[in-house]
């Protein structure tokens, strides 16, 4: 079986309040295209399909829009589940009859124990689930006590292996945070998670990748690049488009994995990148150093979003200066974040508590907020209103203190 593994496509994302559809319909375009090109038995798209429970309309005609190409126009299978941002029952709506169209989606636990058989390979998918959901479907096997995903995973593949072809390999599709085998506590992932909001999964309680033993190939989903991947065997294709600033700052080619797999497990897999219809370029310079000609013409100005994190020895140097205007005369109007540190300060998150106490002595109580913001949203910068609000407010106890 040759199939294409692509995952978290995020369906409706936007980068700080701007819309990446345009972005997402290049990456899915490129997607379709090398499905045809490498003429793969199959699709594979594991989980997070939309950003959203309940997506915007426009979304929904775009990943409609890609579906129909693949499935109805070019008879290619696709193999999907839902992830821990989709509403598994809005998509389950018309499962059955989407299936005899060669679209299998899993949104159900119950619906991951029978496989999908083909000439040479059974497809298992499971969707993502809290262990409560593994609780109620086992609520009547008093032997099965389930206290975190661990327990859960450990007796859903059992079950899932009492339905093993010998004759044929076997590949599990699901959306969960997996760490190598040495890495229980999910430290390593928990350094490339650059995009889920909190370190619990659904963020990140992670499971290793020795769970997955039984099975020729796992593609995963969850992690959204595929440097996460603990194994050959057990592979994140990361998603196709960067979604956030933390994101961009990797450089790192985003694209989906051409696998072949034969009946008796011979594994190959190749990574192919995506071309980028708009970058994400993140710029850490001196006011000064953005606004010289020398320097901006070296970037692609007008033609990609930009963030910028301006360094300062003091915030009085941009008094009167309408940062974000200026900005836009040169660089174009998409920019998604401008931020500012000190000069010469790398923003490394491996500062010692001293060296945090210091940062904060030299800033104003509004600067604190402003970085606090940034700190718990993963890269937010608060909006006009936002800012203008926490100013008020500071005032408001200034004059109270007088």
């Amino acid at each position: 079986m040759k199939f294409l593994h692509t995952s978290d496509w995020h369906v409706g994302r936007t980068l700080n309040g701007w819309s990446l559809l345009e972005e997402q319909e290049w990456a899915f375009q490129q997607i379709v295209d090398l499905a045809i090109s490498e003429k793969v038995d199959g699709v594979i798209i594991a989980g997070d399909l939309y950003d959203r429970a309940v997506p915007p309309v426009d979304a929904i005609k775009l990943f409609n829009k890609t579906l129909a190409r693949l499935v109805l126009e070019e008879q290619i299978p696709v193999y999907a589940i839902s992830g821990n941002h989709d509403g598994a029952e809005r998509l389950h709506f018309g499962r059955d009859f989407f299936q005899h169209q060669g679209l299998h989606l899993s949104t159900r636990l119950e619906e991951a124990f029978e496989p999908i058989e083909l000439e040479n390979c059974q497809i298992f998918l499971l969707p993502f689930i809290d262990p409560i959901d593994a609780r109620i479907y086992y609520k009547n096997d008093e032997g099965k006590e389930i206290q975190g995903i661990g327990d859960a995973l450990t007796y859903i593949l059992e079950d899932m292996e009492k339905a093993f072809d010998p004759d044929k390999a076997h590949v599990l599709v699901t959306h969960f945070a997996v760490s190598k085998k040495d890495d229980s506590d999910g430290q390593g992932l928990r350094e490339l998670m650059l995009s889920e909001t909190s370190n619990t999964v659904g963020g990140l309680t992670n499971v290793t990748s020795d769970l997955f033993k039984a099975f020729d190939y796992v593609a995963l989903g969850h992690i959204h690049t595929r440097f996460a991947s603990p194994t050959k065997r057990v592979q994140y294709s990361g998603s196709p488009v960067a979604f956030n600033v933390k994101e961009a700052k990797r450089k790192e080619e985003k694209g989906a994995y051409i696998v072949e797999l034969d009946a008796t497990g011979n594994l190959s897999q190749t990574f192919h990148s995506l071309e980028v219809r708009r970058p994400i370029v993140t710029l850490q310079e001196p006011f000064e150093t953005l606004m010289s000609p020398e320097f901006y013409k070296e970037q692609p100005c007008q033609k990609a979003w930009f963030a910028f994190d301006i360094q300062l020895s003091s915030r009085k140097e941009l008094e009167g200066i309408n940062v974000r205007a200026r900005l836009e005369e040169i660089y174009g109007i998409d920019i998604v974040e401008i931020t500012f540190s000190r000069l010469g300060d790398v923003r490394e998150e491996n500062l010692t508590v001293d060296q945090h106490l210091k940062d904060l002595e030299m800033q104003s109580p509004q600067e604190i907020v402003f970085d606090f913001y940034q700190t718990v949203t993963g890269g937010d910068v608060l909006s006009e209103r936002q800012t203008a609000l926490v100013e008020s407010i500071f005032e408001e106890i200034g004059r109270s203190g007088q």
